[in-house]
């Protein structure tokens, strides 16, 4: 409870909510809650892969939330972190639907 109470604070602090999304992302219980944490503030939630980091790496919870989900490119991510209307990524740069569909959080 003391690991929550704590990354509650960091994240009421944060407008928004930047999830890095490498191997086994996906696998860490964490991750998820972090991120439900996150959407119940109302914090934009925006993936980024990390070097290596795959599709199948993307956690549920950010499937479900996030705002973006982007590759390692620098405009990308920082454009997604202000708000812009960003698509969700491949690993790769290239855009992929958002399997669920959400309204963008500005805050």
């Amino acid at each position: 409870e003391t690991i929550r109470r704590l990354l509650r604070m960091k994240i009421s602090w944060a407008s928004t909510v930047v999830v890095l999304v490498g191997k086994e992302t996906h696998a860490r219980p964490w991750v998820n809650w972090e991120i439900k944490e996150a959407n119940r503030q109302g914090k934009r939630i925006v993936g980024v892969f990390t070097r290596g980091g795959r599709d199948e790496d993307v956690p549920a919870e950010l499937e479900r939330y996030g705002c973006a989900l982007k590759g390692w490119n620098s405009s990308g991510i920082l454009a997604a972190i202000d708000g812009e209307d960003s698509p969700f990524e491949l690993p790769d740069g290239t855009t992929r639907p958002a399997i669920y569909a959400s309204a963008p959080i500005k805050c």
